[in-house]
């Protein structure tokens, strides 16, 4: 084994730990932040409330009681040691974003540009992406100075229909499965650069004000509830868009642009539901009613394309297997033993991985991967590379039979068309 497919296989260890990294730090963010909604919503006035302060709660947890209390500016005496939230939110941002630098970036002929959209080289896919993320954000933080910030309903509906285009923009660039992510990153970066550049550096400005025996003003405390506020509502979105990945019927349909801007509304109705019972403001029963019915009008989104007679795309598996393999997949093309792959793959994989897929009870194909054409093949080289010639993760259990010497074949191909 070489050293450039030592890098591969070390490269996707890199890619698992910094998943893991991300998965850990979004607990972690979104844990805490759920925790302090949940907390600010259920506080209570009582007569024995200390000066200044806007409420408190009685806690119990772990075999003990905790007594919380909130105060709008800051009690009479701060005290020296104070625990700052703000390390979670920003792990996960960066974590994130190496994670996409290492699959969309480093992966964009495959995972990132869909030519038959728009022709891009990497570099410019890459830009695009990278502007939209700081594009996006500035936008909105401008939209949340403006006077707009005065009527928070209409500002949610602006961002909403921001959101809306960005989804379709998006669909029409890049492939589904960027485009979902795309627009879980841009979500996510916005709610992680309220906490940086809004939220953090207000409470900095107050526990400044307090230790220099300063009246800290108001307004500090106002706009970072606003930023809260929308964080709170875009949580569970950018989760059901970073999954999504794994869901080509969501990703990778005619209106998968439509499925993700409806998935918003969904994060606005569950969030709703919540936050009214933590607030002890009643039990809105609706939101689960209006919640299942938008995920029925995904469900329904995603299904009718593959269901109407005059569905068709335009190219067919004959047509796909004359287009012209690209440069950087000629070699595993190209390579003596390619026509051999071909065929084992073709015989063990094509029966999940195809348009219409034939083994019963799989309606479309696991994560949108393709292998009926030998483009699709080398396309999907180093995946191949590692699920079946690697380790045995595919077929899976083995049920088309994939012999040690195909996969040991499958090892050579690849390993020498990298060298």
């Amino acid at each position: 084994m070489t050293f450039d497919v030592l890098t591969i296989l070390a490269m996707d260890w890199v890619e698992f730990a910094v998943r893991w990294v991300h998965v850990i730090t979004a607990i972690a963010w979104i844990g805490s932040s759920f925790y302090f909604i949940a907390l600010d919503l259920g506080l209570r006035k009582t007569p024995s409330l200390p000066a200044k302060a806007h409420g408190e709660e009685w806690q119990v947890h772990g075999g003990g009681f905790y007594h919380i209390q909130k105060y709008l500016v800051a009690p009479e005496h701060l005290p020296e040691h104070l625990t700052w939230f703000k390390w979670e939110s920003y792990a996960t941002w960066l974590s994130g974003f190496a994670l996409l630098a290492i699959v969309y970036y480093g992966g964009a002929e495959l995972y990132l540009i869909d030519e038959s959209k728009m022709a891009l080289s990497v570099w410019q896919a890459v830009a695009i992406s990278m502007i939209s993320l700081a594009g996006v954000w500035t936008v909105y933080s401008l939209l949340c100075r403006s006077p707009l910030a005065a009527n928070p309903t209409i500002l949610m509906l602006v961002l909403y229909a921001m959101l809306v285009a960005l989804s379709w923009g998006f669909h029409q660039i890049f492939t589904g499965r960027a485009a979902f992510i795309h627009l879980g990153a841009i979500t996510a970066t916005i709610m992680s650069a309220n906490v940086f550049m809004v939220i953090i550096p207000n409470q900095k400005i107050v526990v400044a004000d307090l230790r220099a025996g300063r009246t800290p003003d108001a307004k500090y405390g106002r706009i970072a509830k606003l930023r809260s506020t929308h964080n709170n509502y875009l949580t569970l979105p950018v989760i059901f868009l970073m999954l999504s990945g794994h869901y080509p019927l969501a990703f990778a349909t005619e209106y998968s642009w439509l499925i993700a801007s409806l998935v918003f509304l969904m994060g606005v109705t569950i969030r709703h539901y919540f936050n009214s019972r933590h607030a002890r403001a009643g039990n809105p029963r609706w939101t689960w009613v209006a919640t299942t019915a938008i995920f029925i009008i995904i469900m329904a989104l995603s299904i009718w394309p593959a269901m109407r007679d005059d569905n068709d795309d335009g190219m067919n598996t004959d047509d796909m297997a004359m287009l012209t393999i690209p440069p950087h997949l000629q070699a595993f093309h190209d390579d003596e033993r390619f026509e051999d792959v071909n065929d084992i793959v073709s015989g063990r994989c094509a029966m999940c991985h195809a348009a219409e897929p034939l083994w019963d009870g799989i309606a479309v194909a696991p994560k949108g991967v393709l292998l009926e054409t030998p483009m699709q093949i080398a396309a999907e080289a180093k995946a191949i590379y590692i699920q079946s010639g690697v380790s045995h993760a595919m077929p899976p259990a083995n049920v088309a039979y994939m012999e040690p010497e195909e996969r040991a074949l499958i090892r050579d191909w690849f390993e020498a068309a990298v060298n």
